[in-house]
């Protein structure tokens, strides 16, 4: 990979409308861009966050409120960057995660004053949000579609809105969702027999992650086999998640939320299995991270989950909502544990040869390449 001198590495504005990269709460979306800007610097560039601005809204109430913020922050980017002499100014700008509740309101804009190509990584379209609460950001959000002069899709279901909306597949370019560096080379052993040891780490929001726990209650309550649950995250719906287990409160340990990268990866280390419905998963990041440490997962085919999930190879999918199919399937891994290590031994292969970061960071070399050589080279 290129090993330029910071200095001669191209500097790349990046921003994240959803969540800043540095946001104190722990989520996937926060870790996903992370490792954007890690596999951008590994790729030989100098990405720089250019704003904090959060466009989210989670109801559409704040709509109006949030356009008008956005074009103020708009206006105070693009006069920071703009007199900055050239080997400092942006060459390129990428926003990670535009969509409906929560749109690129800066980076069309600066990224047209500055006549630099603009990128959008994991952006959606849905027509069905035409006309309805969102419609404001809903166009909002098209218009960076369209302005974009390249698309990283690391879900493929988001190509079919991409395409309709651009008119073609022009522009639009596959990026495998990826992890980190990959784990210890000796990833610890699976469990021979006794209690099947699962893990379980997601944040405790209402919507589609309560709906996991529950269905993830319900199916072990459901399962005749032996286990053990370790469960890291919080939230707002802690309360209600902890009551969906209460009939299972012997079996379950809720550690809380875990910031502490060690203590994370030790949990995820000591189970057999990540347990994890994945109820409308973008991808989840959560199976990744488990695959890095050579640990499958039980989930169920919802959203981009198999993506990440392939199938009797690095983890069991089963029917989205169905708790009797999830069930079964984890009694079948407690009473044959050869299959679920060469399941972990998939998980592990298919994460580096699949989502390996530095696959990610050639892939992004090799894409922005193109658009880097429209601007001047950066002197030192």
């Amino acid at each position: 990979m290129p090993s330029d001198p910071p200095a001669l590495r191209p500097p790349l504005s990046f921003y994240a409308p959803l969540k800043s990269p540095d946001d104190p709460v722990p989520s996937g979306d926060r870790t996903v861009a992370r490792l954007l800007l890690a596999a951008l610097e590994r790729a030989g560039l100098a990405p720089k966050l250019a704003s904090r601005f959060r466009s989210f809204s989670g109801d559409g109430t704040a709509q109006n409120a949030l356009l008008a913020a956005g074009a103020d922050e708009a206006e105070r980017v693009y006069g920071a960057l703009e007199p900055l002499p050239e080997a400092r100014r942006p060459r390129l700008w990428l926003t990670y995660h535009s969509y409906y509740k929560a749109p690129d309101l800066i980076g069309p804009v600066v990224s047209r004053r500055l006549a630099i190509p603009y990128v959008l990584v994991e952006a959606s379209h849905a027509d069905k949000r035409a006309g309805g609460p969102f419609d404001l950001f809903h166009r909002r959000a098209a218009d960076a579609v369209r302005a974009a002069d390249l698309h990283l899709v690391l879900n493929r279901r988001d190509e079919e809105g991409l395409r309709r909306l651009r008119g073609g597949g022009n522009g639009i370019v596959r990026l495998a969702p990826f992890v980190g560096e990959t784990g210890p080379s000796d990833p610890a052993p699976l469990s021979e027999n006794g209690p099947l040891r699962l893990v379980t780490v997601a944040m405790m929001r209402p919507g589609d992650k309560f709906s996991s726990y529950r269905i993830l209650a319900d199916a072990l309550g459901r399962a005749p086999c032996d286990w053990v649950l370790d469960v890291a995250g919080d939230g707002a719906a802690r309360g209600e998640v902890e009551a969906a287990f209460a009939p299972l409160a012997e079996r379950v340990r809720f550690h809380g939320l875990v910031t502490e990268p060690d203590r994370l990866a030790a949990l995820v280390r000591e189970a057999d299995l990540l347990a994890w419905p994945g109820v409308n998963e973008a991808f989840g990041m959560t199976y990744l991270e488990a695959a890095r440490y050579g640990r499958p997962a039980l989930a169920m085919r919802y959203g981009g989950v198999p993506e990440v999930v392939e199938d009797g190879v690095s983890g069991l999918l089963v029917d989205a909502g169905d708790a009797d199919a999830y069930a079964l399937a984890l009694e079948h891994l407690a009473l044959d544990r050869a299959r679920l290590r060469r399941l972990g031994a998939g998980a592990r292969e298919r994460s580096e040869s699949v989502h390996g970061f530095d696959a990610a960071a050639r892939r992004l070399s090799q894409t922005l390449a193109p658009l880097l050589s429209r601007s001047p080279v950066c002197a030192s």
